[in-house]
C-alpha cells in the first residue's frame, strides 16, 4: 500500500515529541507518573497484593530514580518510534511502542471527577494515549502483505 511510507512517520511523530518531552522535562513528567500510581492505587485499592505494591512504589522510589525511569523511557520511546517512522521491523517497533505506552496511559489516569483544569487537561492526555495505544497495536499486527506467523 502507497500509504504506508507516510502514515508510518506521522504516526511515529506523537511518540517522538512524548520521547523529546520526557528527555527535557523528567520531572515533569515523573510528578504526573507518581499521581497516576495514586490514581491507580484509588482504582484497585481493594486488591490486597496490587495495593501493597503500589504503596511500596509509591513510598521508596525516590524522585531522582523516577526522572532516570522516565528519561530511559523517553529514550526507548523514540528509538522505537524511530524505528517505525523508518520502516525498519515495524511490527517489533509497533509492539514496542505499546507496551511503551501502557505507563502513558497509567499515568495519565484522571484521579477523580474534580472538574478543573488539570482535570480536563489529564482527561484529554489520557484519551490521546489510548489513541496512541491503540494506533500502535494496530502498527504491530499490519502485516503490510507478508504473511505472518500464523
Amino acid at each position: 500500500m502507497l500509504l504506508r511510507p507516510f502514515a508510518r512517520p506521522l504516526f511515529a511523530s506523537w511518540f517522538v515529541a512524548e520521547g523529546i518531552d520526557a528527555l527535557r522535562h523528567p520531572a515533569v513528567h515523573a510528578t504526573a507518573g507518581r499521581e497516576g500510581l495514586a490514581a491507580l492505587h484509588g482504582h484497585v485499592g481493594r486488591l490486597p497484593g496490587l495495593s501493597q505494591s503500589l504503596d511500596r512504589a509509591l513510598t521508596t522510589v525516590t524522585d531522582t530514580q523516577l526522572g532516570l525511569v522516565v528519561r530511559a523511557h523517553g529514550a526507548a520511546t523514540i528509538v522505537a518510534a524511530g524505528a517505525l517512522a523508518t520502516g525498519k521491523a515495524p511490527r517489533t517497533a509497533g509492539l514496542a511502542l505499546a507496551v511503551l505506552t501502557v505507563p502513558v496511559v497509567v499515568a495519565s489516569l484522571p484521579a477523580g471527577r474534580s472538574g478543573g483544569e488539570a482535570e480536563a487537561l489529564r482527561r484529554r492526555r489520557f484519551w490521546s494515549s489510548v489513541s496512541a495505544l491503540g494506533g500502535a497495536l494496530l502498527a504491530a499486527g499490519d502485516l503490510a502483505g507478508r504473511p505472518g506467523m500464523a
